[in-house]
């Protein structure tokens, strides 16, 4: 993912532990964050709602990802149990093409910000 992004000229930043995830979103405020929700000790989710409960980064457009098809329905139903504090947030489950996610990258980055 991260050379399919940096070949299409993508600045990319890559975190590897989930405990200084928003932390770092907080302190670079990226234009999109592709979020994992298997993370290890914190989970993806948990940093989505901490990120749309900052006013600093609650602006922050976010495509999640997962295998886990019941995780993947917990985040849409959070999207559509309240779309204005989710807006922005996009759900992938793998396996996908990864010229499926940069479609998904462009559209977002396009996407008007509220």
């Amino acid at each position: 993912m991260r050379r399919v992004l940096e070949d299409e000229q993508y600045q990319v930043s890559i975190l590897q532990e989930g405990r200084d995830a928003f932390a770092r979103v907080k302190t670079q405020l990226p234009d999109l964050l592709i979020l994992d929700l298997k993370l290890g000790e914190i989970s993806g989710q948990d940093i989505l709602k901490r990120l749309k409960d900052d006013h600093v980064t609650a602006d922050i457009p976010v495509i999640v990802y997962t295998a886990a098809v019941l995780e993947a329905e917990e985040v849409t139903w959070l999207i559509s149990s309240d779309p204005r504090r989710y807006y922005g947030v996009h759900v992938v489950q793998k396996p996908f093409e990864l010229e499926n996610l940069l479609s998904l990258v462009e559209q977002v980055l396009n996407e008007p910000v509220r």
